[in-house]
């Protein structure tokens, strides 16, 4: 049951993934700038994954309630998930704004002949 937190957060990080790596378009795409992408997502993915086993193990299940034994045991899986998604928003938006101060002044400028 702990790697179900990951299968969960699996399809929202293919999501931001491909995000991130198509936009914006109007960056130059050289072959820096797609190995800072690559090790953007590694780094977003790891941390994520990480973060969410740690947060798995962290998360204390709650006493047994009028509902039965499995009452908030749904927890334990949904924790780790909001934790891994965050963790891998922060990072992506951390490489974000890394991305458009290296690669913002690489641009042609408008209205310039070829």
């Amino acid at each position: 049951m702990r790697y179900l937190a990951i299968l969960l957060l699996a399809p929202t990080l293919l999501i931001l993934g491909w995000a991130y790596f198509s936009y914006p378009r109007s960056l130059p795409r050289t072959i820096a700038r797609r190995a800072f992408d690559t090790l953007a997502l590694m780094l977003a993915a790891g941390a994520a994954i990480g973060c969410a086993m740690v947060a798995y193990d962290a998360t204390q299940l709650p006493e047994v309630g009028s509902f039965g034994r499995a009452s908030g045991a749904i927890w334990q899986q949904v924790f780790p998930v909001l934790i891994g998604y965050g963790v891998c928003v922060g990072v992506l938006a951390i490489a974000l704004l890394l991305r458009h101060l290296l690669w913002r002044h690489a641009r042609p400028a408008r209205g310039a002949s070829r």
